[in-house]
């Protein structure tokens, strides 16, 4: 070896300053842990409960049934609970989910009791879904008793 290349190699080797080890923190994410979400959503069924078309002890078990936490149904334990005040059906979870899951399920349970085609859930509350009817306009059967 030239006296060249033992000055680049004694350059390369020499041990460098020790710096404290530090964790690597995602640009965006923050360190600091979050508090527990409390949250707590629910669906008026008052409408259509009055009505007898649909009962809600049955709405609340196919929710308690097929509701998902952490990519499972039936895994809800201590994170969520179901709780019914009279036509009402509110979930409350330390989970997030969104509300909008909660529509999904619901109108897959009025899909399943052939309720979809005269029922809708909208949202009437920034917590709250109601189910309503659909307005059916009464114009065109009074078109059909004019001919």
């Amino acid at each position: 070896m030239s006296p060249v290349e033992k000055s680049v190699n004694a350059v390369k080797t020499k041990p460098a300053a020790q710096k404290p080890a530090q964790k690597n923190v995602l640009r965006g994410k923050n360190p600091i842990k979050k508090k527990r979400e409390h949250l707590r959503y629910g669906i008026d069924c008052t409408n259509i409960a009055e009505d007898n078309i649909m009962d809600v002890a049955d709405f609340e078990k196919y929710l308690k049934e097929r509701f998902k936490v952490n990519g499972k149904a039936g895994n809800l334990g201590s994170n969520v609970s179901f709780e019914r005040q009279k036509m009402k059906v509110y979930v409350n979870s330390d989970v997030h989910f969104s509300k909008r899951y909660l529509k999904y399920l619901t109108r897959k349970y009025l899909k399943k009791n052939s309720l979809r085609d005269w029922i809708r859930v909208v949202s009437n509350d920034k917590d709250l879904y109601e189910l309503r009817y659909f307005r059916i306009s009464s114009n065109d059967d009074d078109e059909e008793e004019n001919e």
